[in-house]
């Protein structure tokens, strides 16, 4: 597990990522640093080496997650000269051993040394450099080569695995946005211990990564938006989240005609199994705020469907990831999914708009149903929060509020609009004006733009799931479409998100995954294709970046900002994004020719 705390960067090199030599390097300089005061273990050790009664998953973690061998010789010589001080190291220490013994710890009291250390780091969002527009095109042999390199590793890794694999990695550099401010908020606002816990050890051990020169190591420099994740640190998992969007990735494969009839064949037997996955291995049911029952889709189904090794499954549980409950975004990217592949399970016939009408934020009313605001910069109001409580009235994470969800909620209404009477019934129309309020006002203000603004996402993403979203409102009848936005809100945010998309995101130096969330932002949203050229000639000369293991390297797809920063993604991700955005982009070139 050493390596796995390590850096979830870059790996081998190539073009543009870090080299051996980089890396060789960086460690070099980090095993040779003169120490300056305390490190890590020398606060940590005398409190938790041992179990001294209290919470045991404390010291557990802290051995698992922090103690292990790789990651001591790394911060060894990492050390803080404040803590020389005898006062402030006595009372870190102390705070550390209240959160193991209290039985009801006061976490802002706890937390409020670890936050102060927080606070004395400095961490940036990529700014990649401006590069020169290139208008000319591939060709449309080259275009068409990569969706079906694209699609043949996904069907060639289904038939490997019987699933499409995600991973997961840590980088314990943690995120630019999470400072002392956020880490009190999380403390106070999360409910699971062993959450807590991790959150309050992994921000410690931050401070002392990103103020030595291990930070080099954890978190070097990479090409782009979307963090690349070093692939030997992977952790392999299934969710219904995933596999939605798999879905999407091959039915769009099978509209480009481009499938042979065995490969069209295959593909529509993957989309079958991986829609019962959603609707039914991972149907759970819950309670709306009036006690009337609904089903909705868990993103970790109960073992052994998440597939992970038993390794990991222990690994999982001993981070504070024992419990998990559903959530409105895969709930709603999961109907979505079986909405499009034609599924008639009755499971689509719940109007989930009346359950996530009791999950949506009212200014001033239940604003509090937000527990963990770490992006209080934008205005909640209209909004629908993200974890759902199962039956037992579990909710280990708290709550939070995330824009992108926001709009999988609004594009599995628009298709099943008619299904659930949402034109009919006042109060589901008002659930949805409300939502597309949330999101102009996000636009209006420019937020959707601020990394900050996002929990599990980033603004590029966002881009892209707002194309999503507004292709199914073109999708539906005008009448239908002025009703739902009397107001032209959608045209309005529209126009925003193409000037971020064009105006920052392409006019900067891009990875794949950027340029695939940019092929999907612009196709949907009926940019002119020759806007598409950049990301189409990112795409193209970046094949066989991921050797051995897809076209593709993996890179960032979403993201936690708590316990610290942990990446989901993986090759078979990259390839099913980069699959959807040349299909989109294929679908308005050839229009257009």
């Amino acid at each position: 597990m050493g390596a796995c705390w390590l850096a979830p960067g870059q790996g081998p090199a190539t073009r543009y990522f870090m080299s051996f030599h980089y890396f060789a390097g960086a460690a070099c300089r980090a095993l040779m640093a003169r120490k300056d005061g305390p490190s890590l273990y020398d606060v940590c050790d005398p409190v938790l080496s041992v179990t001294a009664g209290g919470d045991p998953h404390l010291a557990k973690f802290y051995r698992t997650a922090l103690g292990n061998p790789a990651l001591r010789v790394l911060l060894r010589r990492a050390g803080l000269p404040e803590l020389r001080d005898d006062a402030k190291l006595t009372r870190l220490r102390e705070a550390i051993a209240r959160a193991r013994d209290d039985a009801e710890p006061d976490w802002a009291a706890v937390g409020q040394p670890v936050a102060d250390l927080v606070d004395s780091i400095t961490l940036e969002h990529p700014k990649p450099p401006a590069v020169p527009f290139v208008g000319l095109t591939p060709q449309q042999s080259q275009i068409d080569g990569v969706i079906r390199d694209c699609a043949q590793h996904l069907l060639g890794s289904y038939r490997k695995n019987g699933f499409l694999p995600t991973y997961a990695a840590f980088n314990l550099i943690g995120d630019p946005d999470f400072r002392g401010r956020e880490l009190i908020m999380a403390l106070t606002g999360l409910n699971a211990r062993g959450y807590k816990n991790s959150s309050l050890l992994f921000n410690l051990a931050r401070v002392f990564i990103a103020r030595s020169p291990a930070a080099a190591v954890v978190n070097p420099p990479w090409k782009g938006i979307a963090e690349p994740m070093w692939e030997p640190v992977q952790i392999r998992h299934r969710s219904a989240y995933y596999d939605a969007f798999f879905i999407e990735a091959l039915l769009g494969y099978v509209e480009t005609g481009l499938a042979s009839p065995i490969d069209k064949t295959a593909a529509e037997r993957a989309i079958a199994d991986m829609v019962d996955f959603c609707v039914n291995t991972s149907r759970e049911q819950v309670e709306g705020s009036d006690g009337a029952r609904f089903d909705v889709i868990t993103a970790l189904a109960p073992a052994p469907h998440p597939r992970f090794s038993r390794f990991f499954a222990q690994i999982k549980q001993d981070l504070g990831f024992g419990v998990y409950v559903p959530d409105c975004d895969t709930t709603a990217c999961s109907i979505s999914a079986a909405t499009q592949a034609g599924c008639t399970d009755p499971i689509l016939d719940q109007p989930l708009l009346d359950f996530y009408a009791s999950y949506q934020v009212h200014a001033g009313v239940n604003e509090p149903r937000v527990t963990v605001p770490i992006n209080d910069n934008i205005d909640y109001e209209g909004g629908v929060a993200t974890w759902i409580d199962n039956l037992k009235g579990e909710r280990p994470y708290g709550n939070d509020l995330d824009p992108t969800l926001n709009l999988d909620i609004l594009e599995v209404s628009f298709r099943n609009l008619a299904r659930w009477k949402v034109l009919e019934t006042p109060a589901r129309l008002a659930t949805v004006h409300r939502i597309i309020g949330f999101q102009k006002r996000l636009a209006a203000s420019g937020a959707f733009a601020n990394p900050r603004s996002h929990i599990y996402y980033l603004p590029e993403l966002y881009s892209a799931y707002f194309g999503r979203c507004y292709a199914a409102f073109l999708a539906l009848p005008l009448a239908a479409q002025t009703a739902i936005d009397p107001d032209g809100d959608f045209d309005f945010i529209r126009h925003r998100v193409l000037s971020y998309v064009k105006g920052e995101l392409m006019a900067a130096e891009m990875n794949v995954f950027d340029a695939a969330l940019a092929l999907i932002a612009l196709g949907h949203l009926g940019a002119d294709p020759r806007a598409f050229a950049p990301a189409l000639n990112v795409i193209v000369d970046a094949i066989g970046e991921g050797g051995r293991r897809g076209p593709f390297r993996a890179y960032e797809w979403n993201k936690m900002k708590t316990p610290t920063r942990i990446l989901v993604g993986g090759p078979e991700v990259t390839s099913a994004f980069v699959l959807m955005g040349l299909a989109v982009a294929r679908k308005a070139m050839v229009g257009r020719g």
